[in-house]
């Protein structure tokens, strides 16, 4: 063989061995972000509950707390990458107003919920209020994805039926309003051109509405050293870090992918509840959430793989 032969056949086998190694990396990172943001997801949870259930602090305080500490937090994210940046965006009213509502709905709904079925309504509302939406805007359902819907909403139905078990209609109500506040702010990021910058804009006009609970709740406040640690960790890490780890996942995932793995978060939520504020798992937990994550997971799936087989 030519020795320029020889020289190219190598070259074209390293470069292969290299583009093999940088995908694998890419991989891999990406396996990395998802899986914290999913655990950061589910850490709100859990720290929300641990500190609203042992009344280490009020719902109000522990909301603002958070959006405080998750703000700074985003500021200083920012302000670090802000070189980084071709495109600094600010975010919006409306969006800041569903965060907040997100927020203290979050909170009072764990006043009287267990971690792993306020994870389930959270993100059950979540994703049928984003196929709602999607619905009146005009978009056309497949057959299973009505039949996705249906078996979603029954297990809704099924998890608030009177019985011993079930989840107390406030909390119930207040998680699902959370959820929806969710659902809204989702789809108005979905065009961000910065989303790094949007929702730390977003964080930062929570504030005045914060404060406004300040002035509400001030004569009802009640908070403990235990109390304040877990917001902070709720607002820094799990909010503020976590958002910003999921908006670097999600340029790499496609919009499927990502409804996808956000119905993981709920199971870890409840096993967090399980390990760290020694809550069972019922049986009535465990059907309702086959059938809202089955169901919802037919949705999704519905229009790219099962509307083929029809």
């Amino acid at each position: 063989m030519a020795p320029v032969n020889v020289y190219w056949s190598c070259h074209i086998r390293l470069r292969k061995l290299i583009l093999l190694n940088m995908n694998q990396n890419s991989k891999l990172k990406l396996f990395i972000l998802v899986g914290f943001a999913l655990i950061a997801f589910a850490a709100n949870s859990v720290l929300s509950r641990l500190a609203l259930e042992t009344n280490a602090i009020d719902a109000s305080s522990f909301t603002i707390i958070r959006l405080l500490s998750g703000a700074i937090v985003l500021l200083v994210i920012l302000k670090f990458f802000q070189k980084h940046s071709a495109t600094e965006t600010k975010g919006s009213w409306i969006s800041s107003c569903m965060l907040f509502i997100y927020a203290i709905s979050f909170s009072y709904a764990y006043l009287s919920l267990d971690t792993g079925t306020g994870a389930l309504i959270l993100f059950g509302a979540v994703q049928i209020t984003m196929i709602l939406v999607s619905i009146y805007t005009g978009s056309r359902l497949f057959r299973t994805e009505w039949l996705g819907l249906f078996i979603a909403f029954i297990g809704f139905v099924y998890l608030v039926l009177p019985d011993v078990s079930a989840p107390s209609v406030s909390g119930f109500l207040f998680m699902t309003i959370a959820g929806v506040a969710w659902g809204v702010y989702t789809l108005k990021g979905r065009d961000s051109k910065n989303p790094l910058s949007d929702t730390t804009y977003n964080f930062l006009r929570t504030i005045p509405l914060a404060l406004l609970l300040v002035l509400i709740f001030f004569d009802n406040t009640n908070y403990s050293a235990s109390g304040v640690i877990f917001a902070m960790l709720s607002g820094c890490i799990a909010s503020g870090i976590g958002y910003t780890v999921w908006y670097m996942a999600l340029s790499k995932l496609t919009s499927s992918q990502a409804a996808v793995l956000q119905l993981l978060v709920p199971i870890l939520a409840a096993l967090g509840g399980v390990v760290f504020v020694s809550e069972p798992i019922t049986f009535r937990l465990i059907i309702s959430g086959a059938l809202v994550l089955g169901g919802v997971l037919v949705v999704i799936l519905g229009k790219t793989y099962i509307s083929k087989l029809e």
